[in-house]
């Protein structure tokens, strides 16, 4: 099956909100005319709908029941953990920041259920399916789990089914089985098609994901469509409840969760398409420039590192040179806007500077000296650093770029900013999928493992260099090595499609070149360093 996306999720979370609509009417604010459209449901004098717990289950024909009292009640905090599977590629979860409890909110109507979608991943989802687990008789939120629709339809019952077991057994592995799920699938209109149009074309895959979560006996409550602004619901039964052009969404930033995540202090990022722009590389005029710059550089830099007497004074000069840069960084005035504050950082960093950082980030011990820039006022600037130096990674430089999209991954993570290190390390996985230390951080993230544990032997090495200088060429890197520690891989990441790095411009990849060389432009990045890095190390220990 081709991996066209990242499943995502997260787990065990508090109580901020809740789904209080049975199989209600979709647009009515009545709540007594509540009713669940299935066989099994009894609708008692109280309104509430109520199946009894043997029939809560999905049937062969696919449809799901309201399980138990037929209440789901939805809640969200954001402690990211992953739904991942060893059939899916290498799961990336995402997170929504905590609510306090003082700010809980019930969602009553599948419009409700619709417009809090962007709160309980973080972002605004797009030409994704979207499983959110519930647990508990309260309903509460748990699993998020996110992957790109395919484009053949073909492989829609395989990803369903991968998506469904994903989730469920990753839930079951944090000792939280999931009760029930909602499910989605949102996309927006093609040319010439309208958000009808979408909605019956993406029914066979809403069928499918409610068939395999039922095959699991976790029943899909509801399962919404939403395209176009507008919302459908796939499980109501109700003829002339919900009309064919579909419902409206409400206005964003109107809902009452939109209301209680402002008042808290919380903000939906953008698209991932908008976070992974800050981190691809440029497709202007000025990509010449950047290329001509690491061409030059390899020629001056790549005899140096390969020669073990001055492979030293390369990797001191290489973090010399980034502390000044972001010395530079540090001083310059604020920006409005992620995009302007990117273009103010790319006025400050020369092409010959970027590609000086760039060949030098190739070698191991150098990347991770820098991931100790991992705290405080010292980690926001390596992380413009590091999406800067990404930016510059043009042409056939692209699988340079996977030095410092892990590095921005790893200080996004250190700094609570679980979405973008995700982004990062999947893009960073684009252009090399055989980088270990990304491998090993994607895994790390997506297990929602503390970062805390990394910090401290980085923190560790930190002192020990102080006391004690040691020979760069002759050492094996301590990041990579405590990276291993903490992360074993346990599948392939995927290459190509809508998964990591999807969506990343630049050239071709370079052809490998042998052990012990350094990339020259067209050759590969591998060899640069010793083969293992102790952070690796550690990451993979704290996996395991």
């Amino acid at each position: 099956m081709t991996h066209h996306g990242e499943p995502t999720g997260s787990f065990d979370n508090d109580d901020v909100a809740e789904w209080a609509g049975a199989r209600r009417p979709h647009g009515h604010d009545h709540h007594d005319d509540a009713h669940t459209p299935h066989d099994d449901a009894r609708t008692p004098h109280d309104g509430k709908a109520h199946t009894p717990h043997d029939d809560a289950r999905t049937p062969h024909d696919g449809k799901a029941r309201t399980p138990h009292d037929g209440k789901a009640r939805t809640t969200n905090d954001g402690n990211a953990h992953t739904a991942h599977d060893g059939n899916i590629h290498d799961a990336a979860s995402t997170n929504c920041d905590v609510l306090p409890a003082a700010h809980r909110v019930t969602l009553r109507t599948p419009a409700e259920l619709a417009d809090a979608l962007p709160y309980l991943l973080g972002y605004r989802p797009e030409d994704s399916i979207v499983l959110v687990a519930l647990h508990g008789g309260r309903g509460r939120f748990g699993g998020r789990a996110r992957l790109g629709i395919p484009a053949n339809p073909d492989d829609w019952e395989s990803v369903a089914g991968q998506l469904a077991h994903g989730l469920i057994r990753g839930s079951e592995r944090r000792g939280a089985r999931p009760e029930q799920i909602v499910a989605y699938v949102c996309q927006e209109p093609g040319k010439g098609e309208t958000g009808q149009h979408v909605m019956e074309r993406l029914r066979p895959l809403a069928h499918h994901l409610r068939y395999q979560c039922g095959q699991l006996d976790v029943p899909v409550i509801e399962a919404l469509c939403i395209s176009g602004s507008r919302f459908w619901s796939y499980c109501c039964e109700i003829k002339g409840c919900c009309p064919d052009e579909g419902l409206p969404m409400g206005l964003p930033g109107t809902s009452v969760l939109a209301a209680a995540a402002t008042y808290a202090g919380l903000q939906v990022r953008g698209t991932l398409r908008e976070l992974r722009a800050r981190l691809q590389p440029w497709e202007t005029a000025a990509a010449l420039e950047q290329e001509t710059a690491l061409d030059s550089g390899s020629m001056a830099l790549v005899p140096r590192m390969l020669d073990g007497t001055s492979r030293t004074d390369v990797a001191e000069e290489t973090v010399e040179l980034a502390r000044q840069v972001m010395s530079r960084l540090a001083g310059a005035p604020p920006a409005s806007g992620a995009f302007m504050a990117d273009l103010r950082d790319d006025g400050l960093l020369r092409s010959e500077e970027a590609a000086t950082l760039i060949l030098g980030l190739q070698d191991r011990t150098t990347r991770d000296r820098v991931a100790e820039w991992m705290e405080g006022d010292e980690a926001a600037h390596a992380l413009r650093l590091w999406r800067a130096l990404a930016r510059r990674c043009v042409g056939p430089y692209g699988e340079h770029a996977a030095a410092p999209l892990t590095l921005a991954g790893w200080v996004a993570w250190s700094t609570g900013d679980d979405l973008e290190a995700r982004e990062a390390l999947a893009m960073a996985l684009g252009a090399d999928p055989s980088y270990l230390f990304a491998r090993l951080l994607h895994q790390a993230v997506n297990e929602g493992l503390d970062p805390e544990s990394i910090r401290r032997c980085l923190r560790a090495e930190r002192e020990d260099r102080d006391r004690i200088t040691p020979d760069v060429a002759d050492t094996r890197s301590l990041a990579d090595q405590k990276v291993r520690k903490k992360a074993s891989p346990r599948r392939r990441v995927s290459e190509g499609g809508t998964g990591p790095g999807h969506g990343r411009g630049g050239g071709t990849r370079p052809p490998s070149a042998g052990k012990g060389s350094v990339r020259r432009r067209g050759t590969s990045r591998r060899g640069v360093s010793p083969a293992r890095s102790d952070c690796e190390g550690d990451v993979r220990g704290a996996v395991e």
